[in-house]
This record gives structure tokens, sequence and C-alpha cells, in this order.
């Protein structure tokens, strides 16, 4: 249409497309692509050593109603990593604690997908850059502002590796869900790795795990399905009650699939592993997913 009466028909029509649009956001947050990329609630920067942290909150979809997402949005100095909650051969975890908080049932610190750091002194697992860290916060009562305090602690790591902490606190009006989080904050919970049966048809999945603790040198072989190319692709375990678990080294990769290998001989305690079950995160660059598997 291109009269003058057309144009104004047009904007009529924008006109309920946004009021539509509005309603969805109120009811469900904003999806990544409608997000801004500075998040509306948020805390100041907190600077120290190498890294820079700060608290954000709301805009990401979610279907209970008593949730929103906040995250820990951490950024790193050139040639600084820090690190997953299994950091792999050296390092430690983030921390986070939430003591002051108020009106809050419930708070999850959740992890995207991270990846592999190699080293002649032992592989490590985090992130370079930048990462958020989501929170899955409940309300204890829907429908009222929540006080959100967090404590963190997590290590920066160039040539030396530095502990760092610091308290954030915000308010999460009733409304948070509305307000954007900010896209860093929507792309790391997308990255955040699901169950292998609901993690969709882009992502990794375990086709085989064998262990064999009866071999003279014990170990466990892992094939997956890696949809698009296995290329790049990894594979993370973790054992319950901070045990140590070796790093899975990755062998030949055949068009979609990839094959694992763990030297349990590295150092594992199979007295202690034995029967525990382990979580096994696959990440690629078109998804990622995890399962869980028993150590018999």
């Amino acid at each position: 249409m291109n009269s003058y009466s057309g144009v104004w028909t047009r904007s009529l029509m924008k006109s309920a497309v946004a009021a539509l649009f509005g309603a969805a956001l109120l009811a469900f947050g904003p999806p990544v692509s409608a997000q801004s990329s500075e998040p509306a609630l948020s805390t100041p920067w907190i600077k120290d050593h190498a890294s820079s942290v700060r608290l954000v909150a709301g805009g990401v979809s979610s279907q209970l109603p008593d949730v929103v997402y906040a995250g820990l949005d951490i950024k790193l100095e050139p040639g600084w990593k820090t690190y997953w909650r299994n950091p792999g051969s050296s390092g430690v975890p983030p921390r986070v604690e939430f003591k002051g908080s108020e009106n809050l049932a419930s708070a999850e610190l959740q992890f995207p997908a991270p990846q592999r750091f190699p080293d002649k002194e032992g592989d490590t697992i985090g992130y370079k850059s930048a990462v958020v860290l989501p929170l899955v916060i409940r309300a204890q009562v829907p429908g009222k502002p929540v006080i959100l305090k967090v404590s963190i602690e997590y290590g920066v790591c160039k040539d030396v590796c530095i502990p760092v902490q610091a308290d954030l606190a915000l308010t999460l009006p009733p409304e948070a869900r509305s307000k954007s989080g900010g896209v860093a904050l929507a792309e790391a919970v997308a990255r955040v790795p699901a169950p292998a049966a609901s993690a969709g048809s882009k992502a990794p999945n375990a086709r085989s795990i064998k262990v064999d603790l009866a071999a003279a040198k014990p170990s466990i072989v892992i094939e997956a399905d890696f949809p698009g190319d296995a290329k790049g692709a990894d594979a993370f375990l973790e054992a319950p009650d901070g045990l140590w678990i070796p790093l899975a080294k990755a062998l030949d990769a055949s068009g979609a699939v990839r094959r694992f290998h763990v030297d349990l001989t590295d150092g594992a305690d199979l007295g202690d592993l034995k029967g525990k079950n382990i979580r096994l995160t696959l990440v690629s660059a078109s998804g990622q997913s995890e399962t869980s598997f028993k150590m018999e």
C-alpha cells in the first residue's frame, strides 16, 4: 500500500501488534531477540584484580509464575579465565551465599556450557572474557519484592590464580520478569545444559557409555552424537562429594559422532567412585546436554 491512507492503516496495525506484544512480555518475559543489551535491573560493577562483577535480573521467559531469573555477570581482562563448577585439574569453582535476603524461597546457581583450557600441567574447565552465571529465584510470597543479597567467591587465573570476593544486593520487584535482563543473561540461560531427553534436536546425546572397572587399566569410553559436526565437541565428567574423576580425552571423530576416553588410573580412587552416579555434560557449537550414569 503506497497511499497516505495506507501508511495510516499500517500505523494502526503496528499499534495493535505492539499492544499484543507488550501483553505477551508481561506474561512471559521478553524473548532473547527483544532484550536490550543493557539490563534494566542491575547493580554497579565491582572491580577486583582482573575482573568485574555485578548482579543483573529479569527478562527471561519462564512458564513458572513464581520464577525470576537473575545472573552474576562477570567480565575478565584479556588473557584471564574463571572456572566452571568442576574446575578440572586445578582452580576453584564459584561459590555463592544468600544470607540476609528477604522474601527468598530458593535460589539456584546454574552454569552455562563451559570450555576446556589445555595446559601441560593439566586441563582446566571454565570461561574466558565474560560469563553470566544464571540464578533461578523463587519468591517466598509471590507478588511481593525479593531483596536479593548475594555473596560470591570465584577464582580468576592467568599465570597465577587469585581469589575474588564480592557482596551484591538487588531488589527484584514483582514485575521483574517484564523488565529487560539484558541479552547476555538470556543467552547464558539458553546455554545451560538440559537433561538429554529434553535438550532438543540440536543437542548432543550419549549413544553409549562403557565403564570397565575390572580391566588392568580401568577406564570409561563414551560415544556421543553431536548433531551437525563433532569437531570441537567436548565431554566433562563430575563425581559427587568432591571426588576426583579424571578428565575425558577426545578420541577420533567421524561426522557427527565422537568418542572420549577416561583413564581411571589417573588419580581416581575406584573404591570411592564405585556405585556413585556420575554426571556427564556434552558440549558442542550447536547445543549442550547432560545425563548421568552409575560407576559399575
